[in-house]
């Protein structure tokens, strides 16, 4: 027997225009002229085009250093921390101790990591803390040891190394069932701003785990699970192919695109540039995660047998290289980040038909480090605007946990280019119009439902789109009524 709900005098934002829904099996089935004009707003369901949603589940529960300014800020920080769980009798000595988004790219040179001053903290106790853009780790030797990895005096793990390491810390007694009560807290944190989808590109084997957190009845979001390069193969053996339904997911789950990393971060000093970084000795350019060969040899494997590329390049010569691979592999997806272009290759992700999945949060994170050691760029840095006129299709999102799983926040740096009514605007030339942020984080690339769409809607008491400062953007959780993913509710306030 089907199901039908019906919902009446609802108004599309910016528009004076208001309507019926009527929503069977999942789907619009109507949409009428109503002559009921309520105050209340409905828009698509939002999406998450990239996060790595583990890891943002984890930072709900475990130490969150985004807010220390210094490495003695981060370390007065875990030593609460690590009295807190002692006092209360959960610190064990065979476990990690993991600390998430430290940010040392805006920490004074005389305020950085090392070893010393971390083990002085933390004694045996094992500790691993991840910088906020997951690019590399500040260890202590206990933990170190424990992951069997190498660290120098300043304590830092980067990149592979990191990326290898920081797999191992989630594992011991109760884990699973730990981490299960942090998903569900996260979907449901999700469901409150009006979420209905995320792009998982989690470290991991993304297939096999979303089709047990679907059996398990961790239901409340739309999952594109990715697939890492080093898993391609395998599930490419295993018949998968991006789209292809995950079973027990009731629609729910799909396979997504092949997640590969091309090249390191600006916070880290090491996504790949054409001109040195400013301020850094030994002169450096950045660093290449994977060969142009080996980039174009996954692109070309995963064309060839049905999966879309979600590439991250986030160095002007690391997109240059990235874009020269997918035109010669035909590879169909997005670029992830596009953080820095050159002139010359904005334009070509239209032209080679790729999405740019950006994150406008970063650009309000970054602005500062940008002209830190960014101070010579060989191209323009979140570029939006000009994509977008340039014809490429824009996909928002966050990379939670870099940036917090919240797409008001990145639609509002996005159309404000600033966090605050005090500040000016980050590249106001680049800002994006509302109604193109809001479409930009919808499945359908627009600000209305219609017929046939998936039922996957937002009420709202108050029309965005005539919001003219951020802090009122960034609030815009709090007037959200409800949250309705395949025509159930997954949020009602």
């Amino acid at each position: 027997m089907s199901k039908k709900t019906s919902l009446k005098g609802l108004r599309f934002v910016g528009t004076d225009t208001s309507v019926d829904l009527e929503i069977e099996d999942g789907r619009i089935a109507k949409v009428n002229p109503s002559d009921d004009f309520s105050n209340t707003w409905v828009i698509p369901g939002l999406w998450d085009r990239h996060t790595h949603f583990t890891q943002w589940s984890y930072t709900l529960g475990r130490l969150d250093l985004i807010e220390a300014r210094s490495a003695e800020e981060a370390l007065d920080m875990l030593r609460e921390h690590l009295d807190a769980r002692r006092a209360k009798g959960t610190l064990n000595p065979d476990q990690y101790v993991v600390g998430m988004r430290f940010r040392h790219s805006l920490w004074a040179d005389d305020a950085q990591p090392t070893l010393a001053s971390i083990d002085a903290v933390t004694g045996n106790q094992p500790v691993a803390l991840s910088s906020t853009d997951m690019h590399c780790g500040w260890v202590n030797s206990a933990a170190a040891e424990k992951l069997g990895v190498h660290v120098d005096e300043s304590g830092l793990v980067g990149e592979l190394e990191w990326f290898d390491a920081y797999c191992k810390l989630d594992k011991g007694p109760n884990a699973a069932s730990e981490l299960m009560g942090f998903l569900r807290n996260a979907e449901l944190d999700a469901a409150r701003k009006g979420v209905v989808g995320i792009r998982d590109y989690e470290m991991a084997e993304n297939i096999g785990t979303w089709i047990d957190r679907f059996a398990q009845g961790l239901d409340g979001l739309r999952v594109q699970a990715g697939v890492y390069p080093e898993r391609l193969r395998q599930a490419i053996d295993d018949g998968w192919h991006t789209g292809d339904e995950l079973p027990g997911s009731h629609g729910l789950g799909h396979v997504g695109a092949m997640k590969m990393i091309s090249d390191g971060s600006l916070n880290t000093r090491s996504a790949y540039c054409s001109t040195p970084y400013s301020g850094v000795t030994p002169e450096t350019f950045g660093t290449l995660s994977y060969t142009p060969e080996q980039i174009e040899s996954y692109m070309r494997l995963a064309t060839e047998h049905g999966f879309d590329i979600a590439c991250h390049a986030i160095g002007d010569k690391a997109n240059t290289i990235v874009l020269d691979c997918a035109e010669r592999t035909h590879a169909h997806g997005s670029i992830e980040h596009a953080q820095m272009l050159k002139q010359s290759d904005i334009p070509r992700l239209a032209q080679l038909g790729l999405a740019a999945s950006i994150q406008p949060q970063h650009a309000m994170d970054d602005r500062d480090v940008i002209t830190r050691f960014w101070g010579n760029p060989a191209g323009v840095p979140y570029a939006f605007n000009a994509l977008h006129e340039a014809g490429t299709k824009l996909l928002m999102g966050s990379d939670a946990p870099v940036a917090p799983l919240d797409p008001w926040l990145a639609i509002s740096a996005a159309v404000f280019g600033t966090e605050s009514s005090d500040r000016e605007p980050f590249q106001p030339e680049q800002c994006l119009d509302f109604e193109h942020a809001l479409a930009s984080s919808t499945a359908q690339g627009r600000t209305d439902l219609r017929v046939g769409d998936n039922a996957d809607l937002v009420l709202l008491d108050r029309d965005p789109s005539i919001i003219d400062e951020p802090e009122s953007m960034q609030a815009m959780p709090e007037h959200i009524v409800g949250t309705m993913l395949s025509g159930r509710w997954t949020y009602q306030r």
